[in-house]
């Protein structure tokens, strides 16, 4: 379980470096520069570590589509992009397709050891 969570902590991180990279106007702005090398190094970290637990591919395919579902959400939610019907739309499937990849992905034997020590220590 640990692993999806620092997933979509990473996602969120994602989302937040992409905006920041374009706030930062080709990186010449400081502060955006800087949030964005910041979210960038985590979401990269948080990648990084779930997919010891979780396989390449849905790990990927779960960080980019939950990241770019954010991302868009937020740029709508400030005004910065049009909201549409179609965009709500689209972004439910991005978000249909993150959740049934998550429910549906099999353990790894890596989390269910992990599962097995949780519950031991209940």
């Amino acid at each position: 379980m640990r692993f999806w969570i620092v997933l979509l902590a990473s996602s969120v991180l994602e989302a937040v470096w992409a905006t920041a990279l374009g706030e930062s106007h080709g990186l010449s702005r400081l502060v955006p520069s800087m949030v964005f090398v910041v979210a960038l190094t985590g979401s990269m970290l948080g990648l990084g570590y779930a997919m010891k637990g979780l396989p390449v591919s849905v790990s990927y395919a779960v960080w980019t589509g939950a990241g770019a579902a954010l991302t868009v959400t937020w740029a709508m939610a400030t005004g910065a992009e049009a909201a549409s019907l179609l965009k709500v739309l689209f972004l439910a499937g991005i978000v249909a397709c993150v959740v049934g990849l998550a429910v549906f992905t099999p353990a790894t034997p890596k989390q269910q050891a992990e599962s097995e020590t949780d519950a031991g220590q209940l």
